[in-house]
């Protein structure tokens, strides 16, 4: 027989450890033991059970077998007379179980039944790692670097260890051993290998987790995140509202003298946040968004979910940003495209009056801020600012006459023709 102590204690380690159900090992030692004696001692066809104690550790091999009149397979079938040798209240239709376990079972059984074993095992393991991480999509974990290989860092959570893609780490970051970081965890597979954990540095909803940590307000959802927009290690621009009329979004995130601000983008690699104030009003969120350059028009296109923004010459390189990613976060906070243009552009659409952009664009209809979404077109918001047409001057004297020796009807002309 197996051990009893070794085994009893093995398994409870191992149950400790995995933090996997002891019935599961124990059903899997089962499988694996049945296969062993099969394999060793009888036939594929053989109806087998194993009585396995948890307590002990005492495996008892089975043999089951049906009472019939006549036997078409041996190995599953006896004979009511053979029954009663065994068992005298036989009758035919029961099941009889013969109790074969080998000589020294239990270390051939162990020998033979590892690899099964091992495979159950781990198999059990896998399934209590996806029903313990399945329900924690778009959570905040804390990992600790394993180890690192190439580009890829090997992350370890409670119990599983997972890896952390190049697409998903934050640029020029480094990672080395015992190091502890924070970590998005996006998405939660089964696969054939077992549950894959999507984990990322890089994903914007990485900010919203973080200022729930950082920040009170935010957790109790005083403070309202209205939408996040990163280029991650370098700049991140959010947007954020309040339910109560006496806190500050922006000073409640930022906190005193920038410190909660700083512990996110400590933790984030140094990447800097620009925190904004939400509003209804869809130009000045915008002309926020895309600060610190100063903008002096705004044409809204609705149907194309696009708006072209006129700058100053010396302004268009501080609102397109380095490599456009000012314009770039922007337009993801705001859901449109945007289009930097130069003032000077603009050309006939100014408005001949002088009139100011501000009131130019204060005469369109407004646009509900849908931040981040694609909004429903209104068919007045598609109209663009046209150019007016220009304004005609009164005709001189001489101007005036001949329009109206033109304007006689056709058979005067005709009379005086027929005249000469």
């Amino acid at each position: 027989m197996l051990n009893s102590q070794n085994f009893v204690a093995a398994i409870n380690q191992l149950c400790d450890e995995k933090k996997i159900n002891k019935s599961k090992v124990l059903d899997a030692i089962k499988e694996a033991l049945k296969a062993a004696y099969r394999k060793d001692f009888g036939t594929r066809d053989q109806n087998i059970e194993i009585i396995l104690n948890p307590d002990s550790g005492q495996a008892t091999v089975l043999l089951v077998k049906t009472i019939v009149k006549e036997i078409e397979n041996r190995e599953a079938e006896l004979t009511l007379a053979e029954g009663r040798k065994i068992k005298k209240d036989i009758k035919e239709g029961d099941k009889i179980k013969i109790d074969v376990t080998p000589i020294d079972y239990g270390r051939i059984a162990s020998q033979s039944a590892k690899q099964v074993i091992i495979q159950k095992i781990q198999e059990a393991e896998r399934e209590a790692v996806y029903e313990e991480y399945k329900d924690r999509e778009d959570e905040l974990l804390n990992a600790l670097v394993h180890r690192v290989e190439g580009r890829f860092v090997y992350l370890e959570l409670d119990r599983t260890t997972v890896v952390l893609e190049p697409r998903d780490q934050i640029p020029r970051e480094r990672y080395q051993q015992g190091q502890r970081v924070k970590v998005y965890l996006e998405k939660v597979e089964l696969t054939p290998k077992g549950p894959k954990l999507h984990i990322s540095r890089t994903h914007p909803r990485l900010i919203f987790r973080l200022m729930e940590l950082e920040i009170p307000e935010v957790r109790n959802e005083t403070v309202i995140v209205k939408a996040v927009a990163r280029d991650p290690g370098v700049r991140c621009k959010l947007v954020v509202d309040s339910t109560d009329e006496s806190v500050d979004p922006v000073g409640a995130c930022v906190g005193q003298k920038g410190a909660r601000i700083q512990n996110i983008t400590d933790e984030i690699g140094g990447e800097r946040i620009d925190v904004i104030q939400y509003t209804d009003d869809f130009d000045a969120l915008l002309k926020e968004t895309l600060s610190p350059a100063r903008i002096d028009k705004l044409i809204k296109h609705t149907d194309e979910k696009r708006v072209e923004v006129y700058v100053a010459e010396d302004q268009r390189a501080l609102a397109i940003g380095k490599s456009g990613q000012n314009v770039r976060l922007a337009s993801e906070i705001m859901g449109w495209e945007v289009d930097i243009l130069n003032t000077a552009d603009l050309g006939a659409t100014e408005d001949p009056e002088g009139e100011s952009s501000a009131e130019a664009t204060s005469e369109e209809k407004p646009v509900e801020v849908e931040l981040g979404a694609k909004a429903k077109a209104k068919p007045d918001d598609s109209k663009s600012v046209k150019a007016e047409p220009e304004t005609k001057e009164e005709p001189t004297a001489e101007e005036a006459k001949t329009e109206e020796q033109t304007a006689k009807p056709v058979e005067e002309q005709k009379d005086k023709s027929k005249e000469s």
